[in-house]
């Protein structure tokens, strides 16, 4: 477990130096680690959301493939090795190996449509995870922080935001309230929370902690002592709270954790649910290593083996327990593959044209949005932005995308500033 650090802070005095800085900070993190937290937590919530809406992103960490994904083009020389199957909705075919996700069709919309510029990994990711590219020292938060400052209900202990898988976007200009919390190892306890030290030890630690955050304040690090203890507090609230089990997937029945698959990603799956259970309002999980240059049928097939149980146990799992009508799920990469193979049977980047797949949240499943060309090199009709994704999201989870957030320069900037709803998508 660890925990996203926010980086926008600002110090007023030109007395504090890295090096005195890191010097306090190594004193404050042996104290963290003598109350049984590795690092700092943000965030907050309480037994449910203000209005139950949720979101879960499965990330899909590279760049899938469309064609090896929910897009194949059967009998063309674009689709290489990849055939088609078919899925519970008459007409709707996706690409082999997706046999479970298959028969949840009539439970999620594809869009074969998304278009965008960005081919670059760093820059797709971002621009995918905050609706901008990335624009000099203004860090933007992740749609995820921006959701979660609207939707978390602020008297739950557990964080509003998680991330399961590595995050280098965080809630930015939002501040570390929202920043998401991650899970490196999904499935069991988040580490070092069962041994809280209490009582007078943990009373003369506490002090000995606010007596450094005063002196460091003194110094001209005021702005940083006031991000400390706001998630030193949150910390301790969530650590010590009987909600922090819903990160532990243990009790689950062994034939559900065997359906959602013994991964990382299939663990991360399951908790994801739990966590939407127990009032959590953004979850993403992430799925690493789309990234084939070459070699792409062989190491496609391996990961779909992975992430396809998983996803469509989670819409259904999601769906027995009358969840998924407020749990948005939304499975997305930053960009898709090139149509034309490498001569090492690989795809290279192309954000020109690629997939997304949405469920639950209210949306109306069984059908396909837009489509491409034959031989997928363009989108063919029904082009969908990043930010009218974006909108449609919002508008699942009851947001308004121009609700305004304050930078540190005091300019009022929207959650999503441009794009339209992809109407479609709820009709």
């Amino acid at each position: 477990m660890s925990f996203y650090h926010h980086q926008n802070i600002q110090i007023k005095s030109g007395r504090v130096t890295r090096r005195n800085f890191l010097k306090y900070v190594s004193a404050g993190s042996i104290l963290a680690g003598s109350l049984g937290i590795r690092d700092l937590v943000s965030l907050q919530a309480e037994e449910l959301r203000k209005n139950k809406k949720a979101m879960i992103l499965l990330w899909m960490r590279g760049g899938p493939s469309q064609f090896e994904t929910f897009d194949p083009k059967p009998g063309t020389a674009t689709a290489g090795e990849t055939e088609a199957i078919s899925t519970s909705v008459p007409g709707i075919q996706i690409a082999q190996g997706w046999n479970q996700t298959a028969k949840v069709m009539d439970d999620i919309a594809i869009i074969r449509s998304m278009t965008n510029k960005e081919g670059n990994h760093q820059r797709a990711t971002y621009q995918l995870h905050t609706g901008h590219v990335p624009l000099g020292a203004l860090k933007y938060p992740t749609l995820g922080s921006s959701l979660a400052k609207e939707l978390a209900d602020p008297l739950n202990d557990l964080p509003a935001c998680v991330s399961v898988g590595r995050t280098r976007i965080g809630a930015g200009f939002l501040g570390v309230e929202f920043d998401p919390f991650i899970v490196q190892n999904p499935g069991s306890l988040p580490s070092n929370v069962s041994n809280i030290v209490t009582g007078k030890r943990l009373n003369r630690r506490l002090g000995l902690m606010n007596k450094l955050e005063k002196e460091f304040a003194y110094q001209g690090g005021r702005d940083i002592v006031e991000d400390h203890k706001q998630l030193y507090k949150k910390a301790s609230k969530m650590v010590l709270s009987p909600h922090v089990k819903a990160f532990d997937i243990a009790s689950e029945p062994e034939s559900l954790k065997k359906a959602y698959g013994d991964s990382k990603f299939g663990k991360g799956c399951l908790m994801a649910r739990r966590l939407i259970e127990a009032g959590v309002s953004f979850v993403e999980v992430e799925l690493a290593n789309w990234d084939h240059h070459n070699d792409i049928f062989n190491r496609s097939s391996t990961i779909i083996n992975e992430a396809d149980p998983a996803m469509a146990t989670l819409i259904t799992d999601l769906k027995q327990r009358g969840m998924l009508d407020d749990t948005l799920i939304v499975w997305m990469g930053e960009f898709g593959r090139t149509p034309k193979l490498t001569g090492d049977s690989g795809r290279g980047h192309y954000p020109k044209v690629f997939n997304a797949a949405i469920a639950g949240g209210g949306i109306k499943g069984g059908q396909v949005i837009g489509s491409s060309t034959d031989d997928g090199s363009a989108v063919k009709d029904r082009p969908v932005k990043v930010n009218d994704l974006f909108c449609s999201i919002c508008h699942s989870l009851k947001v308004d995308p121009r609700t305004e957030n304050d930078s540190p320069l005091g300019r009022p900037l929207p959650i999503v500033d441009e794009g339209e709803m992809v109407k479609e998508l709820f009709s």
